[in-house]
């Protein structure tokens, strides 16, 4: 950290992580793109033991977007049978862990066995409360928008909501991230620099950090240098810095 970090600025309790360069990672080594996914799920077994470990609470993971349908089908299928591998291999252990695991996005589309592992992973860990591991698959934000939105204008077309007494808190109620709270961290890997649909309600107000490291070679040392540059902002959420003249 540099000298002038605050060194009481607190560290990030929600992190979430855009998982860019798999493919890349793969070209460059002469092999498929599925290859540098089923690193990058390396990468992902570390990592969420990092956070934990890096003082955060919460953490949400890119995994596959609504626009990822328009990959070639042997990708979005390995894709799928990593997210299914991932799931059925490290669930007994997380959950011992007391990790509380979520998939947010939509599911009509997806297969009834992927749904049926996505719900014994949720179901299972349910009550841990230690971590919390949040997969985005199948994932966009602006389609989590537009379903919340739809659900709200069911509920007051049957009279169940009144459209004068709409907030945000009760907004957030019908959000695939429900109870968790807002990112205060976002990080892109692979040194491109935009958030391509991601959390675009919850993380109004996060710290951008963007890396210049393809997402199977991320690290621990990289994950905290983000939490430092996290650390060492000022967060006004609108208002004015306290030091400010």
């Amino acid at each position: 950290m540099t000298d002038d970090a605050p060194a009481d600025q607190p560290g990030p309790g929600h992190a979430a992580i855009i998982m860019d360069g798999n493919g890349r990672w793969a070209k460059a080594r002469g092999r498929p793109r599925s290859f540098g996914h089923k690193r990058g799920v390396e990468t992902v077994r570390q990592i969420v033991e990092d956070a934990g470990d890096l003082g955060v609470r919460y953490l949400t993971l890119f995994s596959f977007s609504t626009e990822n349908w328009n990959r070639p089908a042997d990708e979005v299928g390995a894709l799928f049978e990593l997210l299914k591998h991932y799931v059925e291999a490290d669930l007994e252990g997380l959950a011992r862990r007391g990790v509380r695991i979520r998939i947010v996005g939509r599911r009509d589309n997806l297969g009834s066995d992927l749904t049926a592992i996505i719900e014994r992973a949720e179901d299972r860990t349910r009550d841990n409360d230690a971590f919390h591991l949040t997969i985005a698959f199948n994932y966009g934000g602006r389609d989590e928008i537009l379903r919340t939105c739809q659900a709200i204008a069911r509920e007051a077309a049957d009279g169940r909501l009144d459209p004068d007494t709409l907030d945000e808190a009760t907004l957030g109620t019908h959000l695939d991230t429900v109870g968790l709270p807002d990112v205060d961290l976002m990080i892109r890997t692979s040194g491109e620099q935009r958030i391509s649909n991601f959390l675009l309600w919850q993380a109004a107000y996060a710290e951008l950090v963007f890396l210049d490291v393809l997402w199977p070679d991320f690290s621990r040392q990289d994950l905290a240098r983000a939490i430092d540059l996290y650390r060492q902002r000022s967060r006004r959420y609108g208002g004015v810095d306290a030091g400010a003249a």
